[in-house]
């Protein structure tokens, strides 16, 4: 059986006694894409230097097509990297710069070049073969530094925020180029982001991180469906939480009233907050003054979300503008949610903090 591009198991790190990585386990398929999400200061990018040979871990595994590198220097690991700021040498040409890699591997000068050409004709870039990066925009030197990362035929590619630096309509672009390249060539990518459009639109899976350690790891339907706690649900915007009293209503299934005539019910384990996935809310106008009133509307382009106050948090349906139009600011409604799409979820601010003696470190 063919070993995975990359597997990593049991990584820990630190810097200076202060852990940033804490027991990271990911497996890349072969061809997978794989995006690497959370909030600044998670351990994103200090998890792809540790992959790379950058950091070196405390302890664990990591993996390269079945070889275990966590002690093996960075210019002997067989990976492409590519970084937001390109990093192309501004003396060499788009060519020397895309060869730099090849010459440092030894590889024969005919070998060399016709993998350059044949690597800039990947990215559209032949006839820009002789001009420096100056004379490049930022679209064409990231392709570039994207052709100079493929040219070595890696086991893996590692991209560290690689269109952070490029205006939103070029983004966009790149994106659809980089996944369809991606594809093409079958090459496994594990990608850094900040950008949650970005993650979900370009990746197979998605591994979101929080403080040195990944919560969870799904494709992005089931991240927006089940996400695993309250804080995933809030870090991704997957739907509505509410916070309140929860009343049984049979075997695993527990329900919570908000106002008169509306409550929704889930399954799982108190404690817990109750989570509505986003676009499991249905709307209708009340009738006679029951309901709740629309507290705010947000436009979203092709969409809108109308949200309701309630005493155990806002509740949100999204709809087309067409349906949205029914219920405007003040307007009473009542909501209904389908209880097998609703589930309790862990709520870390309800557990019981740890003991001062048993708190570790960072």
């Amino acid at each position: 059986m063919t070993p995975p591009p990359l597997e990593v198991a049991g990584l820990h790190l630190s810097y200076a006694g202060t852990p940033a990585l804490r027991g990271i386990d990911l497996v890349v398929a072969p061809g997978e894409f794989v995006a690497l999400l959370g909030p600044s200061g998670c351990g994103k990018t200090t998890l792809l230097r540790a992959i790379a040979g950058f950091a070196r871990p405390d302890r664990g595994n990591i993996r390269l097509a079945g070889r275990d590198v966590a002690r093996v220097p960075a210019r002997a690991r067989n990976i492409g990297l590519v970084f937001q700021g390109y990093a192309l040498f501004p003396h060499m040409t788009a060519a020397a710069n895309v060869r730099f890699g090849l010459e440092c591997r030894g590889v024969a000068a005919g070998e060399a070049d016709r993998r350059v050409a044949d690597a800039l004709a990947l990215v559209g870039l032949t006839e820009f073969a002789a001009r420096r990066p100056a004379q490049l925009s930022g679209g064409q030197q990231q392709r570039v530094a994207l052709a100079r990362a493929l040219v070595i035929e890696p086991d893996l590619l590692l991209l560290d925020e690689p269109l952070g630096a490029l205006d939103r309509q070029l983004r966009t672009g790149m994106q659809t180029e980089l996944r369809a390249l991606q594809r093409r060539l079958g090459v496994a990518a594990l990608f850094v982001t900040h950008d949650q459009e970005e993650a979900m639109s370009l990746a197979d899976r998605v591994a979101v991180m929080r403080g040195g350690a990944i919560v969870q790891v799904d494709t992005p339907e089931r991240l927006f469906s089940q996400p695993c706690d309250a804080w995933t649900c809030e870090f991704l915007g997957a739907g509505s939480l509410l916070r309140g009293e929860l009343l049984p209503v049979a075997e695993g299934r527990w329900r919570m009233q908000v106002a008169p005539g509306i409550g929704f019910e889930a399954e799982g384990t108190p404690p817990g907050v109750l989570f509505i996935p986003a676009g499991g809310v249905q709307m209708r106008t009340a009738l006679d003054g029951a309901g709740l009133p629309v507290s705010a509307r947000r436009f979203m382009g092709t969409s809108v979300e109308v949200q309701v106050a309630t005493p155990a948090g806002t509740v949100a349906a999204t709809m087309p503008p067409d349906a949205a139009a029914l219920f405007p600011l003040g307007r009473p409604v009542l909501m209904h949610a389908d209880p097998a799409r609703c589930r309790l979820l862990l709520d870390s601010s309800m557990l019981p903090a740890p003991s001062p003696s048993r708190r570790g470190p960072g």
